[in-house]
C-alpha cells in the first residue's frame, strides 16, 4: 500500500517558501478561518460595534480585528474565547478555536496535527531540533527565525502560537503515553543562544518527570545505530490504528500499511535499546545544563 502524502513543499519547521518566504498553502484566507472572520463580523455587526471599540475591549487595534474579518491573520486562541464573551456569543467562537488553531500549520502538517492530538500513543526519534510537543516558546521562535528564506513577523508568531497550543496534549485526560529519542547533537546545538539553551533543557528535564512521559538521550559514542534513515514519528489512536509519519525536506508521508509500521515500531524499539535509559538521560541532560 502507497503512504498517504500529507503534503508537498514542507520540512520540518515548516516547509519550502517562496518569495519572501510566503507560499501559497500558508494563506490563511480560506476554509474555516474565512468562516471564523464572517462569524466575527457578523456578531461584532449585530452587538452594534465599531471595529475600533471591539479592539480596544479586547486590547487589539482597529486593523487587527479588520484583519482577523476579512480573514488575512488568523486569531489566537485568547482573541477567540475574549471575542465569544465580549460579543455574547455563547460558544459559537470558542467552536470553531481548535479548527482556527489548526490553520496555523503550515499547510502539510495540519492532518499529522489532528491525528497526534487525538493519540493516546506518540513515539518520536528527533534528529536536528528538540521536538515540537518539547519546544519552549524562546526556542520554537528561535527555530522558526532561521527559515530560509525568511518568515514575517506575523507568521513567525503564528507558528509559534500553534506549537505551543499543541503541548495542550501534557494536560489532556486520559494521559498519553508519549516517548521521546532525541540525538545528542540536538541537546548540544545551542539554538537560540546560550539563555534559550539553558531554558529549553530545562523544560526538557521539567517533561520528564512527567509519568506518562520518557526523554532518552541517543549518545554519539554509540558504535550500533537503528536511526540512520533519519527522524519519525509513530502514532497510536484511540481506535487502535497505528501509523508512522515521516518528515523530510519537501516532503511529509503518512504511512498506515502493517508491514511499513511495524518495521519502524521494530526500528523505534532497538533505537530506544541501544540509547541512554531514562534515568541516565536525565543524568545526561543535567550534566549538559551545568555546563551551559
Amino acid at each position: 500500500m502507497e503512504p498517504t502524502e500529507l503534503g508537498t513543499g514542507g520540512d520540518a519547521e515548516g516547509g519550502r517558501t517562496g518569495e519572501a518566504g510566503f507560499r501559497p498553502e500558508d494563506d490563511p484566507g480560506t476554509g474555516v478561518v474565512a468562516a471564523f472572520g464572517r462569524q466575527l463580523k457578523l456578531l461584532r455587526t449585530a452587538a452594534g460595534m465599531e471595529r475600533a471599540e471591539l479592539g480596544g475591549r479586547l486590547g487589539y487595534s482597529a486593523s487587527s480585528i479588520a484583519s482577523y474579518e476579512q480573514a488575512r491573520r488568523i486569531p489566537p486562541p485568547r482573541f477567540i474565547e475574549r471575542a465569544d464573551e465580549v460579543l455574547g456569543a455563547g460558544g459559537v467562537l470558542i467552536a470553531l478555536k481548535e479548527e482556527v488553531a489548526r490553520a496555523q500549520y503550515p499547510a502539510f502538517f495540519r492532518d499529522a496535527a489532528k491525528l497526534e492530538a487525538e493519540a493516546v500513543e506518540l513515539h518520536i526519534y528527533d534528529t536536528h531540533v528538540i521536538n515540537g510537543l518539547l519546544q519552549t516558546e524562546e526556542y520554537a521562535r528561535a527555530v522558526f527565525r532561521m527559515r530560509r528564506p525568511p518568515l514575517d513577523e506575523d507568521t513567525i508568531e503564528q507558528r509559534v502560537a500553534a506549537r505551543m497550543l499543541r503541548q495542550e496534549i501534557f494536560a489532556r485526560r486520559p494521559l498519553p503515553t508519549l516517548s521521546f529519542v532525541i540525538e545528542e547533537s540536538v541537546l548540544t546545538r545551542p539554538i537560540g543562544g546560550r539563555e534559550v539553551t539553558r531554558g529549553q533543557l530545562e523544560q526538557l528535564l521539567l517533561y520528564a518527570q512527567h509519568r506518562n512521559v520518557e526523554i532518552q538521550v541517543m549518545p554519539h559514542n554509540r558504535e550500533e545505530h537503528s536511526g540512520l534513515a533519519g527522524p519519525f514519528t509513530l502514532i497510536e489512536t484511540r481506535e487502535g490504528r497505528r501509523m508512522a509519519y515521516v518528515e523530510v525536506q519537501r516532503h511529509s508521508r503518512l504511512y498506515t500499511d502493517r508491514e511499513t509500521v511495524r518495521e519502524m515500531e521494530v526500528q523505534y524499539g532497538i533505537l530506544r535499546a541501544q540509547a541512554l535509559p531514562p534515568r541516565e538521560s536525565l543524568t545526561f541532560v543535567e550534566k549538559l545544563l551545568g555546563e551551559t
